[in-house]
């Protein structure tokens, strides 16, 4: 396959890819490697992980093994919600460092929000690793637009991202005016609903269209949008092939509209009961 270059959305002089290569849930460790290397391969530069997801030593290999500049290669982590407290955050962030064998993230998430813990606290320990140079950016995750606001006013730094779910069967649209509101950037995860949307016929039926897949049509719909990157997971070479192969047609606006009205569905996907915060209604 002939490498893609994928588009860049920016916020507060961060630039980053619009599509990354999610690394969560490896069923096979033994492949991990192999499946990065072959992301970078066919164009990916932003590569997703996180403490909690266990890929950080693969990711950290595969950019290796790339052969490609690290300056040339986005990476994203997160600090998982067990690590809010500040000096276990700033260890949580040297661990992930290491783990990686990088000097530095080019953006640093909290993974989830930390109620037993002040936002406050965990927001400085963010912008100091900013500040120390170990992350480039830094941003957060799962966040509703009570803690969006919070948060923005409480940082002493720029958030550039809030990563959410995001996919054509959940209305977010709070949330996103929240993230427009404060300039930031939206990226989503689990962005193809692990699955569920690649049966919609209305997706199938755009996708037949156009000659490509469901999966290309349900993620060509999201960065479309203003501001908007995605992250999807791939465990194969073919379908980390076909996520970033979505450069090279447009949808129409009537097609668009089509399948923003399956957000009415509100299939939220991802809603751990032990971290969850008190999702906005849509």
């Amino acid at each position: 396959m002939e490498s893609a270059k994928a588009p860049i959305i920016s916020a507060f002089g961060a630039h980053i890819p619009v599509v990354a290569y999610g690394t969560m849930l490896f069923p096979e460790p033994e492949r991990a490697v192999d499946l990065i290397v072959r992301s970078l391969e066919c164009g990916y530069r932003h590569i997703d992980t996180a403490r909690k997801y266990g890929s950080e030593q693969w990711v950290g290999e595969g950019i290796r093994a790339s052969g490609l500049p690290r300056e040339d290669i986005w990476v994203t982590t997160k600090v998982t919600e067990e690590n809010a407290k500040a000096d276990n955050f700033s260890r949580s962030v040297d661990t992930s460092l290491k783990t990686l064998g990088l000097d530095y993230v080019d953006l640093l998430l909290i993974h989830w929000p930390q109620p037993k813990v002040p936002l406050e606290e965990t927001l400085g320990a963010l912008a100091k690793a900013r500040r120390e140079g170990l992350a480039k950016n830094i941003g957060v995750s799962n966040f509703t637009v009570s803690l969006l606001d919070e948060a923005v006013d409480k940082c002493p730094a720029p958030l550039v991202t809030n990563q959410i779910e995001y996919h054509a069967y959940i209305r977010q649209d709070k949330v996103i005016a929240a993230c427009r509101k404060h300039g930031m950037l939206v990226t989503c995860h689990v962005p193809l609903a692990r699955g569920e949307v690649l049966k919609d016929p209305v997706i199938r039926k755009i996708a037949k269209a156009h000659g490509k897949t469901a999966a290309q049509v349900a993620l060509k719909w999201l960065i479309q949008q203003p501001d908007v990157g995605v992250v999807p997971r791939a465990l194969e070479f073919s379908e980390i092939e076909e996520n970033i192969d979505i450069f090279d047609f447009e949808l129409s606006q009537d097609e668009m509209n089509q399948i923003s009205a399956l957000r009415d569905k509100n299939v939220r996907i991802v809603s751990p009961e032990v971290r969850r915060p008190v999702w906005d209604v849509e």
